[in-house]
């Protein structure tokens, strides 16, 4: 039996929503073991001067707990 943990998160990128996502799981893995999974739950833009300027993803990481 497995036992998992669930975290939310918030990354941005200046670059598109796949790269705020791409460096949400990169730093999640970095602190958290046994990540299996990640749920993008909101998606976001800021906007300066009439153009995007950054991406913000708040996303649901999974993570087993170790025996």
């Amino acid at each position: 039996m497995a036992v998992a943990r669930v975290t939310e998160l918030s990354a941005t990128s200046a670059k598109s929503f796949e790269d705020a996502i791409n460096q949400g799981v990169a730093r999640a893995t970095k602190t958290l073991r046994n990540v299996t999974s990640a749920w993008v739950k909101e998606q976001r833009v800021e906007i300066k001067d009439n153009k995007i300027a950054q991406y913000q993803v708040n996303m649901l990481v999974t993570f087993v707990l170790d025996d």
